[in-house]
This record gives C-alpha cells, structure tokens and sequence, in this order.
C-alpha cells in the first residue's frame, strides 16, 4: 500500500492537534494540582487500594513517565529529578508539563513527524514523535483517573473536571 504525503492542511491540523493536547495536559495537570492543594498535604499518602497506593505515588509515576516520553521526543537523557515532598511533588507536576509545552511547541514540524526507535526492557518500537506526545498526554490523563478515584476513597467529593472538551469550551 503507497502511503500519500501529508497536505498542508492535515500537518498544520496535526501540528495544532498536538500543540493544543500538550496545552491541554498542563492545564489539566494544574487543575489537578491547584484542587489537591486545597486538601491536607497528609491526604496524598493516605493508602487506599489501587494501582498506586497513595495519591502522592500516583504523582510520582506521572512524573517520571513525562519526564521519560520527554526524553524520548528531545533526545535527551532521561533522570529522575523528583521531590519527595508533597509540596515540591505538586509544583514539579506543573513545571515538568510547562516544560513540555514549550519543548513541544518549538519542535519544527519534521520533528514532530520524524520516528524515533525507543528500545527498553518493556518494547520496542519506532513511532513518530506525536504518537509518543499523544500517548504521554494519554497515559498522564489516565492516572489523574486514577487520582480523582483514590480521592474519592478518601471521601473527597470536589474534584475537578479535566476532560479535554472543557479545557477547549472554558480551559484556554
């Protein structure tokens, strides 16, 4: 099967797309944050039953999968840079995906296109870059899923909502 170019308009749509997710994924990220900063600092390593014990676990491994997925689109050498506090765990949330805003959006469209080969103990594969941004945006939603559920087994009724359509409706 011939695969066809892509149009202008499908890469300036696609570059927009990605653009607009990455956005998207800080302000969701910030939502997140701000709400958990209403809550007892205490509250993020209660343990409840889930795939990650506490909240503050939760934040940890959102953390190092966009600092990974990071590494992986700019090429550069992925470390964990983490803080262990609550505090200094909600601020690196917003930071790291402010981050990946600005990386993101001075990426030159070729980048964003080109295949990068990923080899790890887990898979190989050689996707382009926007797949990768997509599913770091994908895989972060997932796990604030997850943070709104633990919240909610520890009695927190307030969350926020995050989902992508209110970020484009009152978000921006």
């Amino acid at each position: 099967m011939m695969t066809m170019p892509a149009t202008e308009k499908e890469v300036n749509s696609m570059l927009y797309l990605i653009n607009n997710f990455t956005r998207y994924n800080l302000w969701a990220n910030a939502t997140l944050v701000h709400w958990l900063k209403t809550k007892s600092p205490e509250l993020l390593d209660k343990e409840v039953t889930s795939s990650f014990p506490t909240i503050r676990l939760t934040l940890l491994h959102i953390l190092k999968t966009q600092g990974y997925w990071l590494s992986v689109i700019s090429g550069e050498e992925y470390s964990e840079n983490q803080g262990a506090d609550p505090e200094s765990v909600l601020s690196e949330v917003i930071d790291q995906s402010a981050r990946i805003v600005e990386f993101v959006e001075s990426m030159p469209a070729e980048s964003i296109q080109d295949e990068t080969m990923v080899i790890n103990p887990w898979f190989e594969c050689n996707f382009p870059n926007f797949e990768y941004i997509l599913h770091l945006v994908n895989h972060t939603t997932y796990h604030r899923g997850q943070i709104i559920t633990v919240g909610r087994q520890l009695g927190l009724t307030d969350a926020p909502i995050t989902d992508y359509n209110f970020f484009n409706v009152r978000g921006k």
